[in-house]
C-alpha cells in the first residue's frame, strides 16, 4: 500500500516547489525515520553486445520490513551499472578494458547485510545532508545556532549517525533512468528544514554514468551531496598493488588546509610546489608515501574559469596496465580525494566485500565532488546554504573507457 510519503515523493517530480513544501510541512512528524534500501548485482554484459540501452529492477532484500530494490542500467556495448535503494547507493559499475575483459571496478558488497554492517565506509552511497564535516557539529544560520550529531572527534561527518546513506530512497525508472527520493524531515539529526532529495542516475552509449542531484527546503538548511563511489580501475579486487600503478591528475589550483581533526581551518593554500599539486599526472604509487596522514583525504577546488560550469573537468585517472581511465566532470567548486588511508592494513583482516575479497588500506580512491567541507562555518568558502524557493542543483559525471596504448 502507499504511503501518503510516498505519495508526496512520487509527485514531486510534477509538481511546483512550493506545493511540496506545503505537503512537507503536513507530514513530517518530530521523529521521523525514513526507509532504508538494499542491493544485489547483474550478469556479465558481452562487450560485443549491441543491445539497447536498458534500466530494470529486482527485489534485493529487506531493511526492517522494507523493501530493497537494486536497479541495472546497460548502454548495450558492455557498460553496466547496478544502484540500490538503500542509500541510493552504487554497488557496482561494470566496464571493459582494452582486452576485451569487463571488470566491476567500484568496492561494495554482495548483499545487503554487508551495507548495514559497521564497517561499510560509505560505499558507492549518496551522503548527505551535509557530505564531509562539520566543525564543532555545529553552525549558525540566521543568527540561530544549531548543532547536529557529532558522529567523528570535534564534527559531524556526512550527515550524522543515521544520514541519508542510511535511508531506504523511493526509487523508480522513467526515461531510462534510476529517479530516486527521500523526504528528510525537519530537525532530522540536528538540521533545520524538512527537505526532499531527488537522485537521477543514467548511462550514455559513450560509457559516462550521470548523476543529477536536487534538494528543495521547508527552512534555510547547509546542503552539500557528494557520491562516494570507492573506484580500483584494475576492478574492485586491486587493492593496493593496482592502486598504486593508477595515474592521476586534478583539474585544482587550491586546496582547503585542514587540522589534525580533517576540519578545514579557513585557509585555501595553493597547490604550487607541493604533494597537492596533481594538475600534471602522477602515478599514486609515488606520491602517496609522501602526503602529510598516510594518503590524501583532502578537497581540491577546482578553478571556474575554463567553460561552461556544467562542464567543467574535474580530473582524469588511468590505470596504464588494463587501459582502463575514468574522467570527472562536475559543477561543483571541490572535490575530495580519498584513497582509502582508514582501511584495515594488510596485515589484519580487511573488509569482507564482494567475492568475498578483502579490502585493505590504499585499496582504491574516491573523487568526491561537493562544495568545500564545512563551507557553513567559513565565510570566504563558496555557500552551502539552501534556502526555501531555492533548488539546490549538483551534476556530476563518471565518463568510462580505455586507451589501447
Amino acid at each position: 500500500m502507499m504511503t501518503h510519503k510516498h505519495s508526496i515523493i512520487n509527485n514531486i517530480n510534477s509538481r511546483s516547489k512550493t506545493k511540496a513544501e506545503v505537503q512537507l510541512r503536513g507530514y513530517c512528524p518530530s521523529s521521523a525515520t525514513l526507509g532504508k534500501t538494499k542491493l544485489r548485482s547483474t550478469r556479465k554484459a558481452s562487450f560485443a553486445n549491441s543491445e539497447a540501452m536498458s534500466v530494470t529492477r529486482q527485489p534485493w532484500g529487506t531493511v526492517q520490513g522494507e523493501k530493497v530494490e537494486i536497479f541495472t542500467l546497460k548502454n548495450g556495448h558492455g557498460f553496466e551499472v547496478d544502484v540500490i535503494s538503500y542509500g541510493a547507493t552504487i554497488q557496482s559499475i561494470r566496464t571493459p578494458d582494452k582486452h576485451g575483459n569487463i571488470d566491476d571496478v567500484v568496492l561494495g558488497f554482495d548483499n545487503i547485510e554487508g551495507y548495514l554492517g559497521s564497517d561499510n565506509p560509505y560505499f558507492g552511497a549518496t551522503v548527505g545532508r551535509v557530505a564531509n564535516r562539520i566543525g564543532k557539529a555545529k553552525f549558525n544560520v540566521d543568527g540561530v545556532m544549531y548543532t547536529v550529531a557529532e558522529n567523528v572527534p570535534g564534527g559531524s561527518l556526512h550527515g550524522g549517525l543515521k544520514a541519508w546513506d542510511k535511508k531506504i530512497w523511493n526509487a523508480t525508472i522513467r526515461d531510462n533512468a534510476v529517479w530516486m527520493t527521500l523526504l528528510s524531515c525537519d530537525g532530522e539529526e540536528g538540521y533545520p528544514g524538512a527537505v526532499i532529495a531527488t537522485v537521477k542516475f543514467s548511462v550514455t552509449n559513450d560509457g559516462r554514468l550521470v548523476i543529477k542531484m536536487t534538494a528543495v527546503s521547508t527552512k534555510a538548511t547547509p546542503i552539500n551531496l557528494t557520491n562516494h563511489s570507492y573506484f580500483n580501475l584494475f576492478g574492485h579486487s586491486g587493492n593496493a598493488t593496482e592502486l598504486y600503478k593508477h595515474e592521476i591528475t586534478i583539474n585544482a589550483d587550491r586546496w582547503t588546509v585542514t587540522d589534525e581533526g580533517s576540519i578545514p581551518t579557513g585557509e585555501i593554500r595553493s597547490v604550487a610546489n607541493s604533494i597537492m599539486d596533481l594538475r600534471v599526472s602522477k602515478q599514486l604509487g609515488d606520491v602517496l608515501p609522501k602526503v602529510p596522514g598516510g594518503g590524501y583525504d583532502y578537497n581540491f577546488c577546482v578553478p571556474n574559469d575554463d567553460g561552461p560550469k556544467g562542464d567543467r573537468f574535474v580530473a582524469r585517472v588511468l590505470h596504464p596496465n588494463t587501459g582502463r581511465y575514468l574522467e570527472v566532470y562536475s559543477d561543483q567548486p571541490g572535490v575530495q580525494l580519498y584513497t582509502s588511508n582508514g582501511f584495515p592494513d594488510e596485515k589484519t583482516k580487511g573488509i569482507v566485500g564482494k567475492n568475498g575479497q578483502q579490502y585493505f588500506k590504499h585499496g582504491a580512491f574516491c573523487l568526491e565532488t561537493q562544495n568545500y567541507p564545512d563551507a557553513v562555518n567559513h565565510e570566504n568558502f563558496p555557500n552551502s546554504i539552501l534556502r526555501p524557493g531555492q533548488t539546490y542543483k549538483h551534476s556530476v559525471t563518471y565518463k568510462f573507457g580505455f586507451q589501447e596504448q
